[in-house]
């Protein structure tokens, strides 16, 4: 199962950090542009990119650690979309409409914000469900 556990946690790492870069850096790219106030020039991102990678390292772990103390003998697919689900309901979501809250986001990027970040969750739940399979049990 550590061996499981760890193949799991770096893809899912690749995946968060793949996933996010397509998301941030690419989807909502001209969105962040226009709030200069609001967000690091690419300049000043790139300075602090070491915390980015030391920050998906941690969420992946603890994603998959999570998802391998709950996994069932059930469908993969299923249950790791339910997981993926289920983990953007208590961070992204709530995260990004507090960000609303308190910053002048514009909704618009902030339903983006939730919609392409449940997605992504989604997605690793389900490469977490194909990679962490549920402990045999003794006959």
């Amino acid at each position: 199962m550590r061996k499981q556990l760890i193949v799991a946690w770096v893809a899912v790492f690749a995946l968060w950090m793949g996933g996010s870069l397509l998301v941030h850096g690419v989807l909502l790219h001209a969105d962040y542009a226009n709030l200069p106030g609001l967000m690091r020039g690419e300049a000043e991102t790139q300075a602090h990119m070491p915390l980015m990678l030391l920050a998906h390292v941690l969420l992946a772990g603890a994603f998959v650690w999570i998802y391998s103390r709950g996994v069932e003998d059930k469908p993969a697919i299923p249950q790791g979309l339910r997981f993926g689900f289920a983990v953007a309901l208590v961070s992204n979501v709530p995260i990004y409409v507090i960000h609303y809250v308190v910053q002048p986001f514009p909704a618009a990027l902030v339903i983006k914000q939730v919609l392409y970040g449940l997605v992504l969750m989604m997605i690793l739940g389900v490469a977490a469900s194909a990679m962490i399979k549920p402990p045999r049990r003794a006959a």
